[in-house]
């Protein structure tokens, strides 16, 4: 199957605090991918951040979703420490806040995130939308992480568009959003 660019956004920290794709998103394909490279902060120790729309008249990103979020592998800089973890207080259990991508993603010019996010069948009316996401991150606490984010979407209504920002902060980043068909 073929990806098609369908959108190129890039994030400045002189000026922008998210990224949206509030266009494109349709029924044209039944695989959107997102890939961001190169994203960092302006504040430290913030995370990386996602969320979806129903609402193309007001961009309200609010949707109820069922999340994880998991921690394949870290390690550690000075090798003091590695392993993986599952973090509950990452989930999203029905709510409708913004779902992680990462955790503690440091400010400096090495620290920095690069992942993917694909999203399944956004204009269907039938089903919830389901999507998963793998990032690998450079924290402020000098390890770097693996991680895994899957869920759904708890609506039948169509996804019109996405936003991606820190949870504080403008950043730098470059997200590009591909249609799979």
């Amino acid at each position: 199957m073929a990806m098609t660019l369908l959108a190129d956004n890039t994030a400045d920290t002189t000026d922008l605090a998210s990224v949206a794709f509030t266009s494109g998103i349709d029924s044209t394909y039944k695989l959107y991918i997102f890939k961001f490279y190169d994203v960092n902060p302006v504040t430290d120790d913030v995370n990386f951040q996602f969320n979806g729309s129903d609402d193309a008249s007001s961009w309200s990103y609010d949707i109820i979703k069922t999340t994880t979020f998991f921690n394949g592998g870290y390690h550690s800089e000075a090798d003091d420490s590695a392993g993986q973890n599952y973090s509950t207080g990452s989930d999203i259990a029905q709510g409708t806040g913004y779902q992680r991508l990462t955790g503690g993603l440091g400010n400096g010019g090495d620290e920095s995130a690069a992942g993917e996010l694909f999203l399944f069948n956004p204009s269907n009316t039938t089903y919830v939308k389901h999507f998963y996401a793998r990032c690998q991150h450079y924290s402020e606490g000098n390890a770097s992480y693996d991680s895994f984010i899957a869920g759904y979407f708890n609506t039948t209504a169509a996804i019109t568009a996405l936003n991606f920002s820190m949870t504080s902060g403008n950043m730098d980043a470059v997200i590009k959003m591909y249609g799979v068909g």
